[in-house]
């Protein structure tokens, strides 16, 4: 089965999964799905289950803050990490979908393995330089968009509602951007190159959470508009 599981496939296996929304519609989302079930191949063979690959996801997410923590040019092999994490993120659906073994339980741990990684991914942002309670407030309305989709599938909404400016990739393209920001500064530094001596990891890692927050409240605005539509008819 998975040989002949084409890119095709999974478009339309995320497709049915998620309310019949258009992964294609999104080139972030597109690639995200694509990536995910080309890395599920071998783990599939291996005999990885999802929910096997769900816990491994947020234990390598879990290593990333504490990396970074280190700072100097470390927040570099953080970045390894949080692309690892997000891989075996979009992996567990992927294995589920191919291999048919979805299950209830599936439904409550994925997601709440998502929130898990969201906060580390925020968590990582402040340790990187940017302000606790900017940090805070990214957490907060991340939370708020995630608990309204959740809430408006509890009453009867298919899937995610709509794709948002702030799903699961912009949040771990804007958590990789500023850890390879601030180890390239580092090293930047260290070799003597200094183009922009007023900015450094810290500054960038601020305004990576800036851009993050602005994302996150235009994202929730989007999805509450998306269910209010959905849910009056």
């Amino acid at each position: 089965m998975t040989s002949t599981y084409s890119r095709e496939d999974a478009l339309a296996g995320w497709s049915r999964l998620h309310g019949g929304i258009d992964p294609a519609s999104s080139v972030w989302i597109r690639g995200w799905v694509r990536l995910a079930h080309a890395c599920a191949s071998p783990l599939i063979r291996a005999g990885v289950s999802p929910s096997a690959a769900t816990v491994l996801g947020v234990l390598v997410t879990v290593s990333v803050p504490l990396i970074a923590l280190a700072g100097a040019a470390w927040p570099l092999l953080a970045l390894v990490f949080v692309l690892v994490g997000a891989v075996l993120d979009g992996v567990d659906g992927a294995i589920a979908l191919r291999t048919g073994t979805a299950s209830r339980w599936g439904r409550v741990l994925d997601p709440f393995a998502d929130r898990c990684s969201d906060l580390l991914l925020i968590l990582t942002l402040v340790i990187l330089g940017a302000p606790v309670w900017l940090g805070v407030g990214l957490a907060v309305t991340t939370l708020m968009l995630e608990s309204v989709r959740a809430n408006a599938q509890a009453a009867g909404m298919e899937g995610p509602g709509a794709l948002t400016w702030w799903e699961r990739p912009s949040r771990v393209i804007v958590t990789s951007l500023a850890a390879a920001s601030s180890g390239i500064v580092w090293c930047a530094r260290q070799l003597g190159v200094s183009v922009l001596p007023w900015i450094d990891g810290a500054s960038l890692a601020t305004l990576y959470t800036i851009a993050a927050a602005l994302l996150a409240l235009v994202g929730l605005v989007h999805l509450l508009v998306a269910v209010h539509l959905q849910l009056r008819r």
